[in-house]
């Protein structure tokens, strides 16, 4: 297995900054960070170890795609998020990925109860919370569900998930022990 290097993660993370910067201020993580990460990570890995590298790093692409993607394809979240997912998978694995998801997804549920609360609006957002999970249940067809989150989303609470993403990832390699200060070693 490669193990990704102390200037990867250090890397990886200064990306992430830059994303959930950015998706604050404008609601959007642009292509053209999103792709060159991406691609950035397909071709370190290969630099670095060959075309077992290319694996690992397009497995770990492909976890970060298929993590988000539903959510995306229901109109949950941006294609920005996903392809920001998917690039942290290009450059850390998929097993690294996969915990940086959890860890963001924590993050996000966190965020989102703190805007709710900030709004003061607890049970409008209980009501939209019951009725997005009753459509997921009950409709089942992506186009359908997509279309219901457009209607509803200039009257919702809008979370930049690139904050998540980069505060989830960030904490997961620190807490996994990959990301240590280098003023430290």
């Amino acid at each position: 297995m490669i193990h990704a290097s102390q200037a990867v993660v250090w890397f990886v993370s200064v990306v992430l900054v830059e994303a959930a910067i950015i998706d604050g201020l404008k609601l959007r993580v642009p292509n053209w960070l999103t792709y060159h990460f991406a691609l950035g990570g397909l071709a370190c890995a290969t630099w670095m170890a060959g075309w077992a590298g290319l694996a690992w790093s397009l497995a770990g692409l492909a976890i970060g795609l298929v993590l988000l993607l539903p959510l995306y394809a229901i109109g949950g979240m941006g294609a920005g998020d996903v392809k920001l997912l998917a690039g942290v998978g290009a450059w850390m694995g998929w097993q690294t990925t996969v915990g940086a998801f959890v860890a963001s997804a924590l993050v996000g549920a966190v965020m989102a109860l703190a805007l709710v609360a900030r709004s003061g609006q607890y049970a409008r957002h209980w009501a939209l919370f019951r009725t997005i999970g009753s459509e997921i249940l009950t409709v089942r067809d992506p186009v359908k569900l997509s279309e219901a989150a457009a209607v509803r989303k200039p009257s919702m609470l809008l979370l930049p998930y690139g904050i998540p993403i980069a505060v989830g990832s960030i904490s997961y390699f620190a807490w996994v022990g990959i990301m240590k200060a280098p003023w430290l070693s």
